[in-house]
């Protein structure tokens, strides 16, 4: 959450400047304040009344205004930002910036403060390709300054390319990240993440209800927290994280193939994911029909490799952390696994517990060492469960140096 947070949003002259309504809204419901400061430009396509009601604070839009209370504005919306933000950027203001020129007061709040600054570039695709808009984008990285990649897409001019602002929503996404200390640097996570599917025949197949989001969680806070993270996800309706490198897979040997690919390069594997245990014997090439007076369907199944078990045994340097969804005897259960598996540590939860496990976007979990000690958590969001579980992989690799 960004609460006790103030966002400074730079609204410059672009047709994307509608969505940064949606931008404030959303960072509102993070808790944010937001000070909204508008170009000329950008008064063009939305009005500030529209982000004063959406932000509840007065919109800025000028350099020079009678000075109240000795309250000097560039000078003290710098001071009071945690994060400037300029959404959508364009290549105007982007120039600007990079070349020192303050003729307005978003230009001259960048350049009197000292805080983060996170452009959304929004532009033609031709502009957004043009050297001169390059060399400028590059030099203000070399300094410092952030960039949120721009998405392929229709623009409002009709050309397709790049150029189009990234989604409010990743947007919100990317500063979450930007107040997250950056404490697993240079470490390779690999995290497993959803159910695998078994086919039965060209239309059928077995699977479960694992819908990803706990996996999916613990990458999007190992990326923002600096580490290298392969996602090897199960089919699952999610978006992946940015800045992951994300490998789909559908079947359990596919998903023990992927893992066996990385692990010997990583420092963690997270085996968040919730593999089909057994499979058919045998997989129809035609679709299995329905027989007149037949009752019943037999169906041989053979078990599929134990990944969490087969990596357990292959593991030297690695943290290696598991799951454990049980509806019986959670512990005992969930401690069995953690030995057999040879895991550093697991985490267990019970899936009759309302807001526990699949499909949720909550989870009320329990974590098991290798000494068999438990520590036990109330029902909290899957994105706080993924920093918990990260905060002890963390402690776990310090310790072994």
């Amino acid at each position: 959450m960004l609460t006790d947070k103030t966002i400074i949003l730079g609204v410059t002259g672009g047709i994307a400047a509608y969505k940064a309504a949606d931008l404030v809204s959303r960072l509102k419901k993070k808790n944010a304040n937001v000070e909204v400061i508008m170009t000329d430009g950008a008064r063009n396509f939305v009005t500030p009344l529209t982000f004063q009601t959406m932000s509840g604070n007065i919109v800025h839009t000028k350099m020079f205004n009678e000075i109240i209370d000795y309250d000097v504005e560039h000078i003290s919306l710098a001071q009071k930002a945690d994060i400037i933000l300029i959404a959508p950027a364009t290549a105007n203001t982007i120039g600007k910036i990079a070349n020192g020129i303050a003729d307005n007061l978003l230009t001259t709040v960048v350049m009197a403060s000292d805080k983060k600054v996170i452009f959304a570039p929004a532009m033609n695709t031709k502009m957004y390709q043009n050297p001169i808009y390059r060399e400028n984008m590059e030099k203000l990285k070399d300094l410092g300054y952030e960039f949120i990649q721009p998405a392929m897409g229709k623009l409002a001019c009709g050309d397709f390319g790049e150029g189009k602002m990234a989604e409010p929503a990743d947007i919100v996404d990317y500063l979450l990240g930007a107040f997250v200390q950056k404490d697993l640097i240079d470490r390779k996570i690999v995290i497993t993440a959803g159910p695998t599917m078994e086919p039965l025949d060209p239309v059928r197949y077995m699977t479960n209800h694992s819908s990803g989001k706990m996996g999916y969680s613990i990458a999007r806070n190992a990326v923002d927290r600096g580490a290298k993270v392969v996602l090897i996800s199960g089919p699952t309706s999610l978006e992946a994280p940015r800045g992951v490198d994300l490998v789909r897979i559908n079947t359990t040997e596919e998903m023990l193939n992927a893992v066996d690919k990385h692990f010997d390069s990583c420092d963690v594997l997270i085996k968040s994911a919730a593999p089909v245990d057994y499979r058919p014997k045998d997989i129809s090439s035609r679709k299995i029909k329905k027989k007149q007076g037949q009752d019943s369907l037999l169906i041989e199944y053979v078990k599929n490799p134990d990944i969490a078990a087969y990596f357990g045994r292959k593991k030297g340097k690695q943290i290696m952390v598991g799951f454990a969804a049980e509806t019986d005897n959670v512990y005992e259960y969930a401690i069995e696994k953690l030995r057999q598996k040879n895991l550093d540590f697991i985490v267990s939860n019970d899936l009759t517990k309302e807001g526990a496990g699949f499909n949720t976007d909550t989870n009320i979990i329990s974590i098991i060492d290798g000494d068999g000690r438990e520590v036990n958590y109330p029902k909290m969001e899957k994105t706080q469960v993924a920093k918990i579980i990260l905060d002890r992989v963390k402690y776990l690799l310090e310790d072994k140096g």
